[in-house]
């Protein structure tokens, strides 16, 4: 397709390293086609509404908005997920976290639950997995709430979540099986260095850590283990250089810590135990 093309230039042409994929997607999303249909149907004109739509997606991407939030979802887990401006793009990292729950519990928890859950990748992507299990996604943003119900009934387990509004675990009564989180942990100083993909276009909200990155950490570990069952697990995703310090604080408050590492090698989870030995 003439388009297609045309939009991989445009977008090469602004150095962007990801123009053949982010065309592809752009195109796509502006038409409303698959990429079945392009193979099949490219010698079709794409349309004045079209060529407008797709003008428009590429305009944004060039001036350094990412494909995610052009088009308004994306996905993790394998799994579709919506997004609004009050959550993060879900990021192939955080499968780490959701991986090491697996690994811990391949039966799953009775009850769960998803601090900061933002979108709610996480604690569907896990629903999907433990058909048994219950989980409860709590975020201080209204606007993340109602995001995080629209994908739990998009991917088909929203008769097993709830969603309430609250600052971290303060609203929770226990006890739960398995808490997970991907809390903000970048110190504040570091953002503005950040890439303008994130630092322009990701809350401020789920990016800001505190002057050392550790200010929700401190929060959930003085809130989260008395409402463990014994046995029970924490599991948090944390920055490249955060290991030991989340090993300290697991120490301080009782609880066992081992690590799980990315793709990449990168310390990424930490999962936390209550009253046992791993």
């Amino acid at each position: 397709m003439a388009a297609r093309a045309r939009a991989v230039d445009a977008l090469a042409a602004r150095g962007i390293e990801t123009a053949v994929l982010d065309a592809r997607i752009l195109v796509e999303e502006a038409l409303g086609v698959t990429a079945t249909d392009l193979a099949l149907r490219g010698a079709e004109p794409v349309g004045r509404e079209g060529a407008e739509r797709l003008g428009s997606f590429l305009a944004r991407r060039a001036a350094g908005e990412p494909v995610a939030r052009i088009i308004g979802a994306w996905e993790f887990w394998g799994l579709p997920f919506g997004l609004s401006p009050e959550t993060l793009v879900p990021r192939p990292d955080t499968e780490t976290l959701v991986e090491a729950a697996l690994g811990l519990r391949p039966d799953g928890p009775h009850r769960l639950a998803d601090l900061g859950t933002g979108s709610g990748c996480i604690l569907v992507a896990l629903l999907t997995e433990w058909p048994s299990a219950f989980g409860v996604g709590l975020d201080r943003s209204p606007g993340a709430l109602r995001t995080a119900q629209a994908n739990a009934a998009r991917n088909g387990v929203a008769d097993r979540a709830a969603f309430v509004v609250g600052d971290w675990a303060a609203s929770l009564a226990g006890p739960f099986d398995l808490v997970v989180t991907n809390p903000p942990y970048i110190a504040s100083h570091v953002i503005a260095g950040l890439s303008g993909e994130v630092r322009d276009h990701d809350p401020r909200l789920a990016l800001d850590g505190g002057p050392d990155g550790l200010d929700a950490y401190r929060t959930i570990l003085a809130q989260v283990p008395p409402l463990l069952r014994p046995g029970g697990h924490l599991l948090v995703e944390i920055g490249y250089d955060q290991e030991a310090a989340l090993r300290g604080l697991a120490t301080v408050h009782g609880l066992g810590a081992e690590v799980r590492r990315d793709l990449a090698g990168h310390p990424r989870v930490v999962v936390m135990t209550a009253g046992s030995e791993f």
